[in-house]
């Protein structure tokens, strides 16, 4: 049995914007990313679902950053999953892909059989912009709101950037005859781009419960054409989504022929971890000899795992932390 055939449009990221409605938005494919990211753990169902959601939003917001940005998007929560994050990495030249990696970390004996979302408590929703060294990473937070992640990130525009934005997600276990199981996973966002400065339509301390949602950030202009597209958007389905047969092209045009899609080139990306045997060592440069003895093993050794893509990393106690500067000047 194979893994599945690849097809042109997986793992891409593509940009668009419809001319009619004065909106841009990206289409995503994360087959093989999704796959990369999750065969590095044995999540269960509901956390699976979690992270592959959480991660087709980091390439669907990510797809905007410029060169060798890094987007992050964090989730902190008291409840049963404490903690989701991923990170998307923009590529370091035109045309390269770029790179995403996710993880959760849970407590599995709480769990229940509830809806995934259901899995999180109170807690919040963050988007880290990191635009390299010598500037100073952007933070924005809201609160966990609605039913789903996919709810957050429409929250966090609205409140944060003041824009309108639909998010519309498909993603799950293939299982083709003949083909062993595989994640697939396609998603579309929309975003209203505004032609003066943003308006809130109720010019208040924010929508239902004081927090802003997607349809509080739309403009009065123009809240028919935004109504008209997400009627539009409303009519997409699982297949054309994610099944092999419908290009991103041939969906928008589906989807939106009378708005006047146009498409620009699409970003590749793939799953990838920017962990090292160099970064773990500078993590631990700021541990003194005493603390590096109470992380070695019986073994004699210093052990560090990545969350992210599960790599190990065995190290020589006398070569981290402050050790590794007294062998040097010895």
């Amino acid at each position: 049995m194979n893994v599945g055939i690849k097809i042109a449009w997986d793992d891409t990221v593509l940009p668009f914007q419809l001319d009619k409605s004065d909106m841009r938005g990206r289409v995503a494919r994360l087959d093989g990313v999704l796959s990369g990211v999750l065969n590095q753990h044995e999540y269960p169902p509901q956390v699976e679902a979690l992270v592959a959601e959480m991660a087709l939003l980091t390439a669907l917001i990510g797809q905007t950053i410029k060169l060798r940005w890094k987007l992050s998007l964090q989730v902190q929560s008291n409840g049963p999953v404490r903690m989701i994050a991923t990170d998307y990495y923009g590529p370091d030249k035109q045309g390269e892909p770029a790179r995403v990696r996710a993880y959760a970390s849970f407590d599995a004996d709480r769990l229940d059989d509830s809806e995934p979302f259901a899995q999180l408590g109170n807690g919040y929703f963050a988007v880290l912009i990191d635009q390299g060294n010598g500037t100073k990473p952007y933070q924005g937070i809201t609160a966990l709101t609605g039913r789903s992640l996919q709810d957050c990130a429409e929250a966090y525009f609205a409140q944060s950037e003041q824009l309108a934005t639909r998010f519309s997600l498909r993603f799950g276990k293939s299982t083709e005859p003949g083909v062993l199981e595989h994640w697939r996973a396609g998603g579309i966002m929309l975003q209203h781009m505004p032609k003066a400065s943003p308006h809130v339509t109720d010019g208040g301390e924010g929508g239902e419960s004081g927090v802003f949602l997607a349809k509080d950030a739309q403009s009065e202009e123009d809240g028919e054409s935004w109504t008209r597209v997400n009627i539009l958007l409303d009519t997409v389905e699982d297949l054309e989504m994610i099944g092999p047969v419908v290009p991103p092209t041939e969906l928008l045009v589906r989807l939106f022929h009378e708005e006047q899609p146009r498409v620009y080139e699409a970003q590749p990306v793939k799953f990838g971890c920017t962990c090292s045997e160099g970064r773990v060592r500078q993590s631990l440069s700021i541990y003194s000899a005493k603390d590096i003895e109470k992380m070695t093993t019986i073994d004699g050794r210093v052990t560090a795992d990545c969350q992210f893509c599960g790599a190990h990393y065995d190290l020589d106690p006398m070569t981290v932390g402050f050790n590794a500067k007294e062998v040097g000047s010895a």
